[in-house]
């Protein structure tokens, strides 16, 4: 944590953000917005135009959802293409609903998807009924859908993917 000159207190934060991304100069998203560039910046800086899935209401006519600008360096360090994932990405995917696969499995049409809490019914343990948890299912090559873990080679892939 840190304060700045006016004791306001800033705390570091880590987000995972579904987005779309255009390439766009900071001039044109200022164009865009219908704003004058301010004095001192860069119109020909590069960029992205950001339009995020889970931002809230949209900024502007012109998109359905939140938008914003981000220099190139700034972007490309934060975002990724949805193939070549961090399987703690794949994994932030599957909270949001989302489908994920290595891009290295050998089976056509493998997937995973987790299975929420809602889904699974009672379980009867030896005349117990015991609540359910989320788990992680997979869709097998032969059209199954299975429990699925992990292996050591897949936690440490980067070859995950949104299917």
């Amino acid at each position: 944590m840190k304060q700045d000159q006016n004791n306001i207190e800033s705390h570091c934060y880590i987000g995972v953000k579904c987005i779309n991304a255009f390439p766009m100069s900071r001039q044109a998203y200022n164009n865009f917005r219908g704003w004058q560039l301010p004095e001192g910046e860069n119109g020909d800086d590069e960029g992205y135009l950001v339009e995020y899935f889970d931002g809230g209401k949209p900024n502007t006519d012109r998109c359905e959802r939140y938008v914003s600008w981000s220099p190139k360096a700034v972007f490309e360090k934060a975002y990724r293409h949805v193939s070549g994932l961090s399987f703690g990405l794949a994994v932030e995917a599957l909270k949001r609903g989302k489908k994920v696969a290595r891009s290295g499995w050998n089976g056509k049409g493998m997937w995973l998807k987790l299975v929420p809490v809602d889904i699974a019914d009672k379980v009867a343990f030896e005349y117990e009924a015991l609540d359910g948890a989320p788990w992680i299912g997979m869709k097998t090559a032969d059209g199954k859908f299975v429990p699925w873990l992990a292996s050591q080679t897949d936690v440490l892939a980067d070859d995950w993917k949104i299917v």
